[in-house]
């Protein structure tokens, strides 16, 4: 099965909002072996969609699109939808109801203009909207299937969740071919060293195979793809290919398909029963919230600091004056202290502490714009590293982040950090 993605919206075309639908769904698809062969971002034209929507249903097996349902005048997809089926609205008990509810919590009036949007087209089946207004459309003909979505990211991916890709899921249970697909999240090396470290990609992975690499700021995902005669065969194919990666570049791989490493982390420290308190200088919290957004965290998680200041640093962690003079506030011993002191403070079985130049100001010829250390001090050790990064200030700290995590995930399972 082939699929075209749509995305519909003035916004999106003028750079106002970023299109993440898109990635979302194609990832989505991707992981139920559905290959997205065209991705297209339209305006709120009737003219366009309507184009677009002849162009997709005469190439594509499923179409997905995204945008263009909410209840104002610009708002033009359901009517496109509509007129390309050739088809009527009807009213939708169960979306009004959904409406009415979702009002009631929220303690406001359901009005007329809201009361329309339960309406869906006469061919299609209700893809139900729990956070929001706007239904989805879910229509079969001719062995195509064509979905429409609200483009608010939050409601979309709760359909897609609920509704669309066990759907899909269920219809492919039945497919001629099986394909898996498998990603494995690496950090820590850069995509270039870890094609070296794979070495012959076609001696890795064999016939009926792919292997992508998918570098971000946070480190390079290894996408495995694999198909068969049946499930199995993929899903073995899948396996054997994992494990010769995991026997090149194993420590550099701390998770795989969606997880985060903050999740791995807090699974780490739950399941050994141990605290953490985190000191911050050039992140600003960002670790923190990366580890308050894991669910649970209040069993492993005691507290996080923000020293940002050279004075914060002294008062709060208690970092010698005296080691900010002589080596600076970016350096492995502040780092060290300022580790230490977030553990003493706080009495948790570990501290780590990040401090760096994020930029694009405040380095000089020594220390440059990326330049990090980040401490970790527990019962037996208290050490730190160097690291450098590049030149863009945000992408820095969600570096910065990634690489304390790095770093206490492989402390705590006993990995050498360094080669």
């Amino acid at each position: 099965m082939n699929a075209y993605i749509i995305s519909i919206g003035d916004e999106l075309l003028s750079g106002q909002t970023i299109n993440s639908n898109a990635a979302f769904i194609g990832n989505a698809l991707s992981e139920i072996q559905i290959d997205v062969t065209k991705v297209t971002t339209i305006g709120d034209s009737y003219k366009d969609i309507l184009n677009e929507f002849n162009s997709a249903f005469q190439k594509a097996d499923l179409i997905v699109v995204t945008g263009g349902l909410g209840p104002t005048h610009d708002d033009i997809t359901r009517k496109c939808v509509v007129d390309f089926f050739e088809t009527d609205l009807v009213p939708n008990k169960e979306v009004l109801t959904d409406i009415k509810n979702l009002f009631s919590k929220r303690q406001r009036e359901v009005k007329e203009i809201h009361e329309g949007q339960a309406l869906i087209p006469k061919i299609a089946t209700a893809i139900r909207n729990y956070r929001g207004t706007a239904p989805g459309s879910w229509i079969k003909k001719e062995n195509k299937i064509f979905i429409s979505m609200p483009g608010v990211p939050y409601e979309m991916q709760g359909m897609m969740e609920s509704f669309v890709i066990p759907a899909l899921s269920k219809i492919l249970e039945n497919a001629a071919t099986f394909k898996e697909v498998k990603s494995l999240l690496t950090t820590g090396i850069p995509e270039s060293q870890l094609f070296e470290k794979l070495g012959d990609i076609d001696a890795l992975i064999g016939n009926n195979s792919k292997l992508a690499f998918l570098p971000n700021q946070f480190g390079v995902k290894i996408k495995i793809s694999a198909t068969g005669k049946t499930q199995d065969e993929a899903h073995n194919a899948v396996i054997e290919i994992e494990q010769k990666i995991r026997t090149l570049v194993g420590r550099y791989i701390y998770g795989i398909n969606q997880e985060l490493l903050e999740e791995i982390v807090a699974k780490l420290l739950r399941e050994r029963g141990l605290t953490l308190s985190v000191a911050e200088s050039c992140t600003g919290g960002l670790i923190s919230s990366r580890l308050t957004n894991v669910n649970g965290s209040s069993n492993f998680f005691e507290r996080g600091v923000i020293t940002y200041s050279n004075a914060a640093k002294v008062e709060i962690l208690s970092v010698n004056e005296d080691t900010i003079i002589k080596h600076g506030a970016v350096s492995l011993e502040v780092s060290r202290q300022m580790a230490e002191g977030v553990k003493a403070i706080s009495g948790t079985d570990i501290g780590i502490a990040v401090t760096g130049i994020m930029g694009p100001t405040g380095a000089s010829f020594n220390k440059p714009i990326g330049l990090v250390y980040i401490g970790l001090c527990d019962e037996k050790i208290c050490t730190a590293k160097e690291f450098r990064f590049g030149d863009d200030r945000l992408i820095n700290k969600d570096r910065t982040s990634q690489s304390a995590l790095e770093m206490l995930r492989r402390h705590l399972l006993g990995i050498p950090y360094d080669e």
